[in-house]
């Protein structure tokens, strides 16, 4: 699942790094660095980190104006120092450039990161209950038991003699008691986990969010450069007036206003992870008796005694 959500992200991060290199090229080189850290963000949320989705993406649009601002809307700006970026930076959150657009953004990927991040740490988890009850000790008591039963006949030259099953599950449960405790909360924790996947799978759909990020940023660059005179005004009034470069843009400044892109390969992304929540989550619900089962499962095969008249009680052959 982990690979899967990576993989996705990434395919997510190429296809955004990809809007500025060829719908907004005088600014794809500087933005490249501030998609990387919105998408190293995400990634960190959905492995349980202590942020916020809200805080990523506000993060990302203070460093994605200065760049707009200074590439699109103005673009013979030739002196972008540092205090002049911090105050373009800072402006952002007062007046709001990008319209609803960034919040719209923080709403649509704060539902399905969610679901993907509670996946995540339910995923972590169960990994770790199944690691302890895996080296679970025997006590001295269980392990007596296990030595009578599989090994007493022995001492009478019935080697070949094996284990009633009533008895093998007086002793497996016996030695399991504190294992098949888990029973309930087992059943609830896959119950969590098929909530948390159908979630992801409709309206949290992660792929879907991380598909609309392109254009949520595409659309949020967009209001800015048609409010671009009002925000110029502003700007000047806050950070005052940096040095412009006279004469007219090059073509190769001219910014195309949208792009139709090809999804073809996200869209089998979608379906081919899709699949495997499914079996996954089918694998899981078969499991979900495990813990209140286990000593069956272990008197069950070759270590009893099931098509034969004998066997070992414990005390003699019946």
């Amino acid at each position: 699942f982990l690979e899967a959500f990576e993989s996705l992200l990434r395919f997510a991060e190429n296809r955004t790094s990809s809007l500025f290199e060829t719908a907004y090229r005088p600014m794809a080189k500087e933005a490249a660095e501030p998609v990387k850290e919105l998408f190293t963000d995400i990634s960190l949320y959905i492995l349980g980190a202590d942020t916020t989705v809200e805080s990523a993406v506000l993060r990302f649009f203070d460093s994605l104006f200065p760049l707009v601002y200074s590439r699109l809307i103005n673009p013979g700006i030739t002196d972008l120092s540092e205090d002049y970026t911090e105050c373009l930076r800072l402006t952002r959150q007062d007046i709001n450039p990008f319209g609803h657009y960034s919040k719209n953004m923080v709403t649509e990927l704060s539902k399905s990161l969610w679901a993907s991040r509670m996946l995540s740490q339910a995923l972590s988890l169960g990994i770790e209950v199944i690691n302890t009850t895996e080296h679970a000790a025997l006590t001295k008591e269980c392990s007596k038991a296990l030595v009578k039963m599989q090994y007493c006949p022995h001492c009478q030259g019935l080697t070949l003699i094996r284990p009633c099953v009533g008895y093998c599950l007086n002793v497996m449960r016996g030695c399991l008691a504190s294992v098949s405790e888990l029973d309930a909360q087992w059943r609830e924790y896959i119950s969590t986990l098929e909530y948390l996947t159908n979630e992801m799978a409709a309206s949290h759909d992660l792929e879907i969010a991380l598909t609309g990020i392109r254009n949520s940023i595409n659309e949020a660059i967009l209001h800015a450069q048609l409010n671009g005179p009002q925000l110029s005004a502003t700007v000047d009034k806050v950070c005052g007036q940096p040095k412009q470069q006279e004469g007219n843009l090059s073509s190769d400044d001219i910014v195309p206003v949208k792009e139709a892109t090809e999804i073809q390969t996200f869209v089998m992304a979608h379906a081919s992870l899709n699949n495997k929540r499914r079996e996954f989550i089918n694998y899981m619900k078969r499991s979900r008796t495990f813990y209140a089962s286990i000593a069956e499962r272990l008197c069950d095969g070759d270590l009893v005694m099931r098509d034969s008249s004998t066997c070992w009680n414990g005390e003699d052959v019946v």
